[in-house]
């Protein structure tokens, strides 16, 4: 494994009540500072695979690694096995998840939103936290929000603080789950200007989007799902541009972007 590598998923499967298999045999590798792009139909199991390799769903079948380490292997009866209670707090140290609908806390003030994680799970000082809170905020075009609370914010207002409190943990990498489907063509705007800016600076990234434009000028690779299974990945511009299947081809087309 490259020491560059962040995220490892080996032969992933994922079957609900013994019976539906919404992923089959998925293996994904991110390294460090690239931007991963998963793009499908609904129903295709990529939020399903975002909620797997952030220990949201257990895995049926598989390995998952962070940075080297194997959280997640098969047991001798071929299903998975979880690492123990401390292995799998570090693990999750190492991720930040953006979700479609937000998730903020809607009795906590945009600051508290932000420094809550930091000082009770990090255990950092809660000077140290509101300080990078505040710069985050800056970043984000939100300085004078800290005081908000989310009810009073715009829907892309809310996803620039979910975005700054993913953050505010200082993650390895990011993994963010349609973060512009609930929102309007203008805030959506908002909201991939702040994530090019993030790929700008380097920051590892895994993004569920259906914004085709999007992805192609921003992740580095491409994931095209259908059907619990990667039917086709490789460089975004030549997968989007130049598609090999003929599944990815009419899901493009379907799409206008062909």
């Amino acid at each position: 494994m490259s020491e560059n590598n962040i995220l490892k998923i080996e032969n992933l499967r994922k079957v609900f009540d013994d019976e539906l298999e919404v992923l089959k045999d998925i293996s994904l590798s991110v390294d460090r500072g690239e931007v991963v792009g998963v793009i499908g139909p609904s129903g295709s199991g990529k939020s399903t695979l975002l909620r797997c390799a952030t220990l949201l769903t257990d895995m049926t079948c598989g390995e998952l690694s962070y940075m080297g380490e194997k959280i997640v292997w098969n047991g001798a009866d071929g299903r998975s096995v979880y690492a123990d209670k401390k292995t799998l707090k570090k693990a999750r140290s190492k991720f930040g998840l953006v979700f479609q609908n937000f998730n903020l806390f809607p009795h906590y003030s945009v600051m508290k939103n932000l420094i809550d994680a930091p000082v009770s799970v990090l255990g950092i000082e809660k000077s140290k936290a509101k300080e990078k809170a505040a710069e985050l905020l800056e970043k984000m075009g939100l300085s004078d929000k800290a005081d908000a609370y989310p009810c009073q914010l715009s829907g892309g207002q809310k996803q620039r603080v979910a975005i700054a409190r993913a953050l505010a943990m200082d993650p390895e990498i990011l993994f963010f789950d349609e973060p512009t489907s609930a929102l309007d063509p203008e805030l959506t705007g908002e909201i991939l200007k702040v994530i090019r800016q993030l790929a700008q600076e380097k920051m590892t990234m895994v993004i569920v989007t259906h914004e085709m434009s999007f992805a192609r000028e921003v992740a580095d690779k491409i994931v095209f799902m259908d059907g619990g299974v990667i039917v086709e990945q490789g460089a975004a511009k030549d997968i989007i541009d130049n598609p090999q299947t003929e599944r990815m081809k009419r899901f493009l087309t379907k799409l206008g972007e062909k």
